[in-house]
């Protein structure tokens, strides 16, 4: 597992520098436990400052033992710090969860001075999220989501080492270690769509379609990345010129130059449109809506889309693809 980690850091020489801060998301999982004793026994090589925090959503009985538990391993392992976060209204769902976690731990991570929050995801999650977005209807970028870090904020990452390590190898290290795992009762229950997916789909298509699954799809998820990156990054070119692209201000309205549009292959048309769109509407657009607004690249003046949104629609306006807002 060492030897994993090690190879991923020297492959990604961004993911950890040597002598950084590091907080580090612990649940008391099979995961985020052998995270933690892999980086420990890494630290003295690489000269990292290891903070431990959990986050405690309330919704379990056991959830307080949990936060001991942790709490009490990261005094063991004689940790920098340890730190215990609880939001002040119960999360109602998982996305509700997810997003208080990550913002209180990028809190803790400017309190603490560290610009590294890393977390346990392992190759197995990397698998089942881009199944799991691949059903919600995704595209490149959703299927590409768990990559090996992101930004945050403009100065903290969120960093995963553990992506090229199967679950059941996480399992492995704590049994060897004797690390005392905590068993979260709600990863069973097939009620959440996550947990249906780990239990019930995912072994389903590993037995009568592919027994390499995990790694097929993990592949699939590490070439899409790069082909993300690259695309964005030539779309960038668009954006950088002002004659192009024009967001809303206090006397004009928000547009494109269909002109320039033209120019450019069909995927990165349909990206400088999904930025132009969710710029100006404050909200990630579908592919629906996308589409809408590429049909008029080469329709005539004045086309217009339907509403797009509540009272906005894109209208041609001679070379210009204009966002127009109906006054409420």
């Amino acid at each position: 597992m060492r030897i994993k980690v090690n190879q991923a850091l020297r492959q990604y020489p961004s993911l950890l520098p040597r002598n950084s801060t590091l907080l580090l998301g612990i649940s008391g999982g099979q995961d985020s436990l052998c995270l933690l004793a892999v980086l420990r026994h890494l630290q003295p090589k690489w000269g990292w400052r290891l903070l431990v925090a959990h986050c405690n959503h309330k919704w379990r009985e056991d959830a307080a033992a949990n936060a001991h538990h942790v709490m009490q391993l990261a005094r063991l392992w004689e940790m920098a710090g340890f730190t215990l976060t609880q939001p002040d209204h119960i999360p109602k769902t998982e996305a509700a969860a997810r997003q208080w976690r990550y913002s209180a731990l990028v809190q803790l991570a400017q309190d603490q001075g560290s610009k590294h929050i890393v977390t346990g995801h392992t190759l197995t999650d990397r698998a089942e999220t881009l199944l799991f977005n691949l059903c919600r209807g995704s595209g490149t970028d959703g299927l590409a989501a768990l990559g090996w870090q992101r930004h945050l904020t403009p100065e903290i990452n969120l960093v995963r080492p553990l992506l090229g390590v199967h679950r059941a190898e996480t399992l492995a290290v704590c049994h060897q270690q004797n690390i005392p795992i905590w068993e979260d009762s709600t990863n069973q229950d097939v009620q959440y769509r996550r947990n249906r997916l780990r239990h019930e789909v995912m072994p389903y298509l590993a037995e009568h379609f592919n027994p390499q699954l995990e790694n097929s799809l993990s592949n699939l998820a590490e070439i899409l990345t790069a082909e993300a990156d690259y695309l964005e990054t030539q779309a960038q070119q668009f954006w950088d010129h002002a004659d192009y692209f024009q967001v809303a201000t206090s006397s004009t309205n928000p547009s494109l130059n269909r002109d320039a549009l033209r120019t450019y292959p069909l995927a990165l048309q349909r990206r400088i449109i999904r930025h132009f769109l969710q710029v100006n509407l404050g909200t990630m657009p579908t592919f629906a809506q996308i589409q809408q607004v590429h049909h008029l690249i080469n329709a005539p003046n004045t086309s217009r889309t339907p509403p797009i949104h509540q009272n906005i629609w894109v209208e041609v306006v001679k070379n210009q693809l204009i966002l127009q807002i109906l006054p409420k």
